[in-house]
């Protein structure tokens, strides 16, 4: 990769690696789903605010918006609500391993609808991943149970996948018709957060606000970093690399997360867990590489 594309490959994991600590300040006082529409209601004001003040366009046609609202339906809206749904039933490594499997939706999902190549390296590093990814949370694995909410739980954290997958393709058929990541993330966020606040509304979710520095700096941090930052990274490196190659983030994103933690919640590092890392930063390796062309 390019020297900026490694760049945003780097922010993107590293911010998304460090997100747990905002969300474990969100939870409490106010709904999770109500928090997300915050979230992402505040990221949306704060880039269009910016678009305004760079002087950029923010004047798009019915299809562009229409696309845009898909966007932020499929982003940054129902697929969130439906990650919390799911682990309810499931541990958030579990959550972590389904998550991982967004690299071959994307390869798929992209050569469907865009008509990119499936290159054979993504898929051995992807494969390389996921089992890297499995073996970093084989204790979860192996305490699971074939009940009906675990049942439930996969099924909800794969419908969330599918359509984060579904989102990533719209954002890569955005950017080549010329929309550009910001005002599409603008957009987007705002649309989803509507409709995320819409569905709020008819679950009956009560919309209080936690007026304590934990909460409201977090939500800050979350809307900031976690969704204007890293989200526009991301994007932009769907822009540049494909949705395939760029989704490899989020498989390393978990071992980012378990990196931090074992610095401040003293997280011990297994044997499977230290052959997991392995495999991943291999698989990583062995999807993003380019060979160099001799001359």
């Amino acid at each position: 990769m390019s020297m900026k594309n490694t760049l945003l490959y780097v922010v993107t994991i590293i911010i998304w690696g460090s997100t747990w600590i905002g969300i474990k300040f969100q939870l409490g006082a106010v709904d999770p789903m109500v928090s997300v529409v915050y979230r992402f209601a505040l990221s949306a004001l704060l880039l269009l605010l910016f678009c305004k003040m760079r002087g950029h366009t923010l004047k798009f046609s019915l299809k562009d918006h229409s696309f845009m609202a898909l966007l932020g339906l499929l982003l940054f809206s129902i697929n969130y609500w439906l990650v919390y749904v799911a682990e309810v039933y499931l541990t958030s490594g579990l959550v972590a391993v389904l998550f991982s499997s967004i690299v071959f939706m994307n390869i798929a999902n992209g050569a469907f609808f865009l008509g990119t190549p499936v290159e054979k390296k993504m898929i051995f590093g992807a494969a390389a991943g996921i089992l890297g990814i499995g073996l970093i949370f084989m204790h979860e694995i192996e305490t699971f149970d074939f009940t009906d909410n675990s049942l439930m739980g996969i099924a909800f954290g794969f419908a969330s996948v599918l359509l984060a997958s579904f989102g990533n393709i719209t954002s890569a058929r955005n950017s080549k018709h010329n929309i550009p990541v910001l005002q599409a993330n603008a957009f987007g966020m705002g649309y989803g957060a509507l409709a995320l606040a819409v569905l709020a509304l008819g679950l009956g979710k009560e919309f209080s606000f936690s007026l304590t520095l934990p909460y409201v700096t977090s939500l800050v941090y979350l809307a900031v970093f976690g969704s204007i930052i890293a989200f526009t990274s991301y994007l932009t490196l769907i822009s540049s690399i494909g949705a395939d190659k760029a989704s490899y983030s989020i498989m390393v994103v978990p071992v980012v997360a378990l990196v931090i933690s074992s610095f401040f919640e003293g997280y011990l590092w297994s044997l499977s867990a230290i052959i997991g890392l392995i495999l991943v930063m291999g698989g990583n390796f062995l999807a993003l590489h380019r060979r160099s062309v001799p001359s």
